[in-house]
């Protein structure tokens, strides 16, 4: 099979795989999962975010080389009482990130000895959000979730 490009009205080629695929963020009440998410679609994260059922899913695609990922992302709510409503959301994820408060740093010396992604990141200041999920759809690029245009 030939990959194509087709140009785009930039003038950049057009991605010819597209990579879809699941992604969860996960963590305890007010640790900024939102604010996460927000960030990344573009949108400035506001100090107070009303709570929602269960989960919120939003999509957003990056183009990265020849590659357009597209994210399904569930952010999860961090409610005690929604937790037994977790395991359906993060099913068949493909990838998940855990947020948590900073001033817990147990989570470094655990990415460590499981050699998973560690990056801190600040939905208030920007700081490593974009970063974050490029790598993720960089480590996932690859995998069977891509398909030629």
């Amino acid at each position: 099979m030939t990959s194509r490009s087709t140009a785009r009205p930039n003038g950049q080629p057009q991605a010819s795989k597209i990579c879809q695929f699941k992604l969860v963020l996960l963590g305890e009440s007010a640790v900024g999962k939102s604010s996460l998410v927000l960030r990344f679609l573009g949108m400035v994260a506001h100090t107070y975010n009303p709570s929602y059922l269960g989960a919120a899913f939003l999509t957003q695609s990056v183009c990265l080389d020849d590659t357009t990922v597209k994210f399904e992302i569930w952010d999860t709510a961090g409610q005690e009482r929604y937790h037994s409503l977790a395991p359906m959301y993060y099913r068949g994820a493909q990838a998940a990130i855990v947020v948590y408060d900073i001033t817990n740093q147990e989570a470094q010396a655990y990415a460590d000895d499981n050699s998973l992604l560690f990056m801190e990141t600040s939905a208030k200041t920007a700081m490593n959000v974009n970063d974050l999920f490029l790598a993720i759809g960089k480590s996932q690029q690859n995998k069977s979730q891509c398909c030629s245009n």
